[in-house]
């Protein structure tokens, strides 16, 4: 059920809805989308030229491309601020560095459906050998092999949220089985507590889950081992969820399989092991980046800074690090 608007409010932060309110924004469909929404003027910025003479004034920034370290210097300079938009639904670059009293909320549900499509194509190029096929027609020659299907395989999905959501409905539809694993159980969902009874049970394993302290490295030598033969690691959520040395030993062995969007160290560097790594797929971070993707996130962004606008906590809003 619904809670109404004015039980949704939070403790934290937030603007009123008697005043305008200025949003820094780093291009111009930033400009076109925030100026569309009623009670939010749109301000646009430059990393490196001078700001525009009513930033002093902003209550909230949606920082652009650049690095993390150069918005941080801008927020600093902005005592007035009081949110931080993402246009991504990562945040381990912001939590815990933004001052005291300053909401940092994401785009999550923006890529959701774009990077689940990514995460089944991979895992179906991966299942039919797809790789394999390419290679044959580099090279020129009929070479027919038997593959397996997604028909009846067992995939567990570490990330119950929009990705994980998405995945599951056209998993399903390939007639596979899912198990939901989310950070705490509920109904329909298990916990992460669960995982090393759940993962010998899998055939396919994706990681759609946030990066955050506790998750950071979750795919570890003992969780990899306990994967079966000739199992399928998919990280369509962040490089630093695996152990990068662990998963290597586990491909060079030819024991596992994988599918990465996303690597650790990311870029991944020329000459890096994981390149020539037997039985992995690599692709360079495209997963939530096909179609308008922007235009998806800016309309997540305008709705969480909407809300704000009105006295309101975006629903995206993170949790301050304890």
């Amino acid at each position: 059920m619904c809670e109404p608007e004015s039980r949704a409010r939070a403790n934290g932060p937030a603007a009123t809805a008697a005043e305008p309110v200025g949003v820094l924004v780093p291009d111009g469909r930033g400009v076109r989308a925030v100026g569309a929404a009623p009670g939010l003027v749109p301000l646009r910025y430059a990393l490196d030229g001078p700001l525009p003479p009513a930033a002093t004034a902003a209550r909230v920034l949606v920082p652009g491309r650049g690095p993390v370290e150069r918005h941080l210097d801008l927020v600093r300079a902005l005592p007035g601020l009081r949110l931080v938009q993402l246009l991504h639904s990562g945040t381990e670059q912001w939590a815990g560095r933004l001052p005291a009293g300053l909401l940092l909320s994401n785009a999550r549900g923006a890529h959701g459906p774009c990077t689940a499509e990514w995460a089944l194509a991979a895992l179906l190029a991966v299942v039919r050998e797809f790789p394999e096929a390419f290679a044959s027609q580099t090279r020129g020659t009929w070479r027919p092999f038997a593959a397996e299907t997604l028909e009846g395989k067992r995939v567990l999905i570490v990330g119950a949220g929009s990705i994980g959501a998405a995945l599951r409905v056209r998993l399903e539809a390939c007639g596979a089985g899912c198990t939901m694993v989310a950070r705490r159980a509920r109904p329909g969902v298990h916990g992460r507590d669960e995982l090393c009874g759940l993962l010998p049970h899998h055939d396919a394993v994706v990681l759609a889950a946030p990066l955050t302290a506790e998750s950071r490295g979750m795919a570890d030598a003992e969780f990899l081992a306990l994967m079966p033969d000739r199992a399928v690691l998919v990280n369509a959520g962040r490089g630093a969820l695996v152990d990068t040395g662990a998963l290597l030993a586990e491909l060079g062995r030819g024991r596992l399989r994988a599918a990465l969007d996303v690597t650790d160290p990311e870029p991944l560097p020329d000459g890096h092991p994981l390149w020539s790594a037997p039985g992995v797929l690599i692709s360079p971070h495209i997963g939530g980046g096909a179609g308008d993707s922007e235009e998806r996130a800016w309309t997540v962004a305008v709705d969480q800074i909407s809300r704000f606008a009105r006295g309101l906590r975006p629903p995206n809003a993170v949790p301050s690090p304890t």
